[in-house]
């Protein structure tokens, strides 16, 4: 659990008409090439992976379940539903506590996407232990203390992708706040009913970079609210 909780900050939004993942990908060294090495997987069509925690265990839990996906298409020539992805990984990935020549998975994943069967968004997140719970809003890495206290804010009735989308950045950001001397790069993917007919996709750059300048307005505009406010109290302190 060390290797997740030192990791970029990941979380996983349910909306009304589909799912939001976004992840917070810390830059180590200023020589690696933008875009790379992304944290946000496609396993199915319809379903998507952001994992925290250590990189080729996330790449290994990824080819996992693309195949069971690929192995559930062969068979029953039809997708596979996120529910029964769940079970077959929760088992693969508890598994791997139960001998000792191997170690548990050094991550948290969140899966989420729109089912082929009967068309509804699901979110779930699986822990090295093969516990894996259904969410609303899930977030894990070094940050998702403040991600959780800002999920709990949302109304998940209501909220919609396109909104979703603007909440995720904003969260992302405030949760960097435990990383601030390193650079962050961010990545927001999305499966949708309307937007993106229930495929799993990164979002367009222009909203992304839309989504990226309005949380980093709301922190501008909250950290001169908190300096107008320490300048009142210090006048009102003065003899």
């Amino acid at each position: 659990m060390k290797a997740v909780e030192n990791g970029g900050t990941s979380i996983g939004i349910k909306c009304k008409d589909g799912i939001v993942l976004a992840v917070e990908k810390i830059i180590q060294s200023k020589l690696l090439i933008p875009k790379k090495n992304k944290r946000i997987q496609t396993v199915d069509r319809n379903i998507g992976v952001v994992y925290s925690g250590l990189l080729p265990d996330g790449r290994h839990f990824v080819n996992r379940c693309r195949d069971e996906c690929q192995s559930f298409k062969s068979i029953f020539k039809t997708m596979m539903p996120i529910s029964n992805l769940m079970d077959i990984m929760g088992i693969y990935v508890q598994n791997y506590t139960c001998y000792n020549s191997v170690r548990p998975f050094g991550i948290v994943s969140i899966i989420g996407g729109v089912d082929n069967e009967d068309g509804e968004p699901y979110l779930y997140m699986i822990e090295p232990s093969g516990s894996y719970w259904g969410y609303n809003g899930a977030a894990t890495g070094k940050g998702r203390q403040i991600a959780k206290s800002e999920l709990e804010k949302l109304n998940y009735e209501e909220l919609t992708c396109l909104e979703a989308i603007n909440h995720a950045a904003r969260i992302i950001h405030l949760s960097h706040e435990d990383n601030k001397d390193k650079d962050y790069e961010l990545e927001i993917s999305w499966c949708s009913k309307e937007h993106t007919g229930g495929k799993h996709q990164f979002i367009p750059d222009d909203l992304l970079e839309q989504a990226r300048k309005l949380a980093e307005e709301e922190e501008e505009e909250e950290d001169d609210e908190e300096e107008e406010e320490a300048g009142a109290d210090d006048e009102e302190m003065a003899p």
